[in-house]
C-alpha cells in the first residue's frame, strides 16, 4: 500500500509541476509590467485556488470525454473574441488532460488563393467532427463578420452573403447531429493594451504579436460595431452566442469550463476492468547493447 501511496505522491507532483509550468508562461514579464498588472487585478485568483478548482474541472472534462466517446456525441466549440483575450489559454487548460484524438484543436491560418476562391464554409467542413469526438476551433468562420470585415479582407457583398448564409449553416450542423456551442471572451479596452504592452516586454510572448494584432487597437471602435452587428445577426436559438467575461484570465477560465460541461451533462461510463498482463520472459533472449551516439546526452 506505501508504494501505492508514494506512487500516487509522484504523479500528483507531476500534475502540480505541469500546471505551474502553464501559469509561469503568465510571470516571464519584467517587473514593473508584472507590479502594474496586479495593481489593476487587485481581487485575482490566488494561484492555490485556481489550481484546486482547474484541476477538479478537469477532471470533469475527462468524465465527459468519456461519454462523448460511449454515446457517439459530436461537439463543435468556437471560441472567438478580440486579440489577446485569452481564447488560447482556455483552449490549453481544456485540452491538457484530454486524449487528442478524441478532443481537437483546429487553428486554421489565412487562406490560400486556392481557398478564397471556394465557397466560404468550405475549408473548416473537413475539420467537422465524427462521432465520438470534440472540436475547438481557435477562430471560426466567423473570421468574416470580424477581421476579414473590419480590415477589408472581405467586401460588404460577401459579409451580407455570410450572415445570410451562417445561420442556416449552423441549423444544418445542428440538424446533421452536431452540437455547436460559441464562446466570445470579452476584454475592455485597457485590458487589451496591458496584455499588448506585457507580450511586447515579454520574449516569450513576442511572436504572439501580429501586424492585425497591433492593427485592433487602432481600430478598437471598428471592431465593437462589428461584434454587435454579429451578435444581433447570428444569435440563434439553436446556436446562440455565450460571452464570457475575460479581464481576469483565471476567473475566465474556469467559469468557461464550468459553463462548458454545464451545457454537456454527462453520465457514467461503464468501464472494464483493467489488469495488467504479466510479463513473458524468454530465459534465451538477450539485450542487444546499442553504441553510445545513438543515446541523447544526458545534461540534467
Amino acid at each position: 500500500m506505501g508504494e501505492a501511496n508514494d506512487w500516487m505522491a509522484e504523479e500528483l507532483a507531476d500534475i502540480l509541476d505541469e500546471d505551474l509550468e502553464l501559469e509561469l508562461e503568465d510571470a516571464t514579464i519584467s517587473r514593473e509590467v508584472a507590479r502594474l498588472y496586479r495593481e489593476r487585478h487587485p481581487d485575482a485568483l490566488d494561484s492555490r485556488t485556481y489550481l484546486q478548482a482547474l484541476i477538479h474541472l478537469q477532471a470533469e472534462l475527462i468524465k465527459l470525454q468519456d461519454w462523448v466517446v460511449h454515446s457517439k456525441q459530436k461537439v463543435v466549440v468556437l471560441f472567438e473574441g478580440r486579440d489577446s483575450a485569452g481564447k488560447g489559454g482556455v483552449i490549453k487548460r481544456i485540452t491538457q488532460r484530454l486524449n487528442p484524438r478524441v478532443v481537437r484543436t483546429v487553428a486554421l491560418p489565412a487562406p490560400s488563393d486556392r481557398e478564397k476562391t471556394q465557397w466560404y464554409f468550405q475549408r473548416y467542413i473537413p475539420h467537422l467532427p465524427a462521432a465520438g469526438e470534440i472540436v475547438l476551433f481557435d477562430r471560426s468562420w466567423y473570421n468574416r463578420a470580424g477581421v476579414e470585415r473590419v480590415m477589408g479582407f472581405a467586401s460588404e457583398d460577401q459579409v451580407e452573403e455570410f450572415f445570410r448564409s451562417v445561420p442556416e449553416f449552423e441549423r444544418m450542423l445542428v440538424r446533421s447531429g452536431i452540437k455547436v456551442i460559441k464562446y466570445w471572451f470579452s476584454i475592455t479596452d485597457e485590458e487589451q493594451q496591458m496584455r499588448f504592452m506585457m507580450r511586447i516586454h515579454d520574449p516569450f510572448k513576442q511572436w504572439k504579436l501580429s501586424p492585425m494584432d497591433l492593427q485592433s487597437r487602432v481600430r478598437w471602435e471598428d471592431y465593437t460595431k462589428a461584434k454587435e452587428d454579429m451578435f444581433a445577426r447570428t444569435n440563434i436559438p439553436e446556436a446562440p452566442w455565450y460571452i464570457v467575461e475575460g479581464n481576469d484570465k483565471k476567473k475566465a477560465r474556469l467559469n468557461c469550463i464550468d459553463h462548458f460541461l454545464s451545457l454537456n451533462p454527462c453520465h457514467p461510463v461503464p468501464h472494464e476492468e483493467i489488469t495488467l498482463p504479466e510479463r513473458v520472459f524468454n530465459p534465451d533472449y538477450e539485450r542487444a547493447t546499442l553504441p553510445r551516439e545513438l543515446y541523447v546526452p544526458e545534461k540534467y
